[in-house]
């Protein structure tokens, strides 16, 4: 049943995407200023939220081991740390080329920019610690804490092109600034199968550490 739900949500992202890209590329039209290179708004854009989602659900998850002491909630913290880094990765390659296409450089000091990589490698740190110690428990324990510390810099991403006006534009999606439509549209419409992929490798990774959590115990009985 598992199996089938996760191949199900993989089929019905695929498709969305594939849909979604049809009507990009061939439906919508340049953006007036940008031109084409716009387009990668629809995943530069949905791969932050994304990611947001992630640690957002590590910090539950985190919370709830630190109170309820049951390893199945780190499962799902590292699982989720991993998936948003991987989108968080994805939004700052993508943000990179659109720099350079719009700015003419891959990378400037902005505070959007530099704080969306601070919160990049806070969470690399996340796993780093993981690997640095054995005990389970302890594990645990010390990553709760990091990924709850962590966390603090998430709003500080999402509110830095409010609080600091450097390079990165101003809000467009949440209040200020404007969008066409369509375009508009498209942007949550995109953000769904990334969602659901995003759930999907979330949901694959957790296997894979309950299945690494039961090798550790039987090689603790040996």
């Amino acid at each position: 049943m598992r199996e089938k739900i996760l191949v199900g949500l993989a089929g019905l992202a695929g498709l969305l995407l594939v849909r979604n890209l049809y009507v990009m590329l061939l439906e919508l039209p340049d953006e007036a200023a940008q031109g084409a290179i716009y387009r990668i708004i629809f995943f530069h854009v949905p791969a932050a939220w994304t990611a947001f989602v992630c640690f957002f659900v590590a910090l539950v998850a985190s919370v709830l081991y630190l109170l309820r002491k049951n390893l199945r909630y780190d499962a799902v913290a590292v699982s989720a740390t991993e998936v948003g880094l991987a989108f968080g990765a994805v939004n700052l390659v993508t943000g990179m080329i659109w720099a350079r296409i719009i700015w003419g450089i891959w990378w400037t000091w902005d505070a959007r920019l530099t704080s969306m990589l601070v919160c990049w490698l806070l969470y690399a740190g996340y796993l780093m610690l993981r690997r640095a110690v054995e005990d389970p428990t302890l594990r645990a324990r010390f990553a709760a804490v990091f990924s709850i510390f962590a966390f603090v810099d998430v709003p500080i991403v999402w509110f830095s092109i409010k609080w600091w006006r450097t390079q990165h534009p101003g809000p467009v999606v949440w209040g200020g600034g404007s969008m066409d439509p369509a375009m508009y549209q498209m942007l949550f419409l995109n953000w769904v199968p990334v969602l659901l992929l995003g759930a999907v490798l979330t949901l694959l990774r957790m296997r894979l550490e309950e299945t690494q959590r039961a090798v550790e115990a039987l090689r603790q009985f040996r």
